[in-house]
């Protein structure tokens, strides 16, 4: 037996077992935990945020008490403990390398191997004297409730999606109701996910945006400096209009966008996002942009956005794996083409034109 650690954050004590010394946690957040989760949230230490996987105590559990499986990543650890305050049960979290129930299931971490494996480590047959494991719903993908039954001899049930209806559940005897068993996305749920995407974004903006910038100041007829401020800077703006519309505005605004792929609603929000640009930066701007430039920006600028938007599909409800893959095989061929063009027909503005 490999058990957690004692001196994990989160833990309060500890729960003498017939299979050792068990870690106690606690039900309530404190300044550290939000602080972590906010961190997370902008994809700061993202792959490091993990509790050590294997069995906890969550109160004063005993040999009757239920089995909650979790994966050890620390906000889905955090956002169940702290959903049953009050309550004695026990916790299995899975070693998923750090990652979400939902996205662990589709990996093959939060798995039937894993689970069986970790039912061995932690000595739980020698812990409780039913057999009954309650798994998230969203891990139902990674998991063979038949197999689990053969090869450990602990049956699999399902529990709700979301882990605040999870005392109801418990108290209506593991039954839950058709509203907890359906996977909303709603605007907050949406806005959360925001920052994780635009961070990752910005990251590699912050190592193009200076290049266009100047790349701008070579073209045109005036000095350098008069070219880049006026070219180099609206390529720099253009570039983030870019990379806003698809991470920002697609997010918030997708399920009033048309089309059924993400890409497509990217480019819906990406040309009107360049089109707002454009007119503005003519209307404000010292020297007016060209027409050829304009085109140039309003392709590179959409295919921006119908880019960034089809990575938010790993974060929706929307689509399904093969669906995803299915819209990467004719989307990415596309807006790679239509970058490539932008950036011919920018090219030619500044040098040829």
């Amino acid at each position: 037996m490999n058990p957690p650690r004692l001196d994990q954050q989160f833990v309060v004590g500890s729960v003498s077992t017939p299979a050792g010394v068990i870690p106690q946690v606690s039900d309530k957040l404190t300044a550290t935990d939000f602080w972590g989760t906010v961190k997370v949230r902008w994809g700061i230490e993202r792959m490091n945020y993990q509790v050590d996987p294997g069995l906890y105590a969550h109160g004063y559990p005993d040999e009757n008490s239920p089995v909650l499986l979790s994966a050890n990543y620390k906000l889905s650890f955090d956002t169940l403990r702290s959903a049953l305050k009050g309550r004695n049960l026990w916790i299995l979290a899975l070693d998923t390398n750090g990652v979400n129930v939902w996205c662990a299931a589709a990996k093959g971490t939060f798995s039937t191997k894993e689970l069986v494996r970790r039912l061995e480590l932690s000595g739980l047959e020698n812990v409780v004297s039913h057999r009954l494991l309650i798994a998230p719903q969203l891990g139902a993908p990674g998991l063979a409730a038949h197999e689990i039954k053969r090869m450990s001899g602990f049956r699999v049930i399902y529990g709700p999606v979301r882990s605040e209806d999870l005392p109801s559940f418990l108290d209506a005897g593991f039954k839950a109701t058709p509203e907890m068993r359906l996977k909303t996305f709603s605007l907050w749920e949406r806005l959360v996910l925001v920052p994780m995407e635009l961070v990752a974004a910005l990251k590699l903006a912050a190592v193009i945006v200076p290049v266009f910038a100047l790349i701008g100041g070579l073209g045109g007829s005036s000095s350098y400096w008069a070219d880049m401020m006026n070219h180099g800077l609206f390529a720099s703006v253009a570039l983030l209009t870019g990379v806003m519309a698809g991470t920002v505005v697609a997010p918030i605004l997708l399920p009033w966008l048309p089309g059924r792929s993400f890409s497509f609603k990217g480019t819906v929000v990406g040309f009107l996002s360049a089109c707002a640009l454009i007119l503005v930066w003519n209307d404000y701007s010292i020297q007016r942009i060209t027409n050829l430039e304009n085109l140039a920006w309003f392709i590179i600028v959409a295919a921006l956005s119908a880019y960034f938007a089809m990575n938010f599909t790993g974060a929706s409800t929307y689509t399904s794996l093969s669906g995803v893959k299915k819209e990467m095989r004719w989307a990415v061929p596309m807006q790679i083409s239509a970058a490539a063009l932008g950036l011919f027909l920018w090219s030619w503005s500044l040098f040829i034109a």
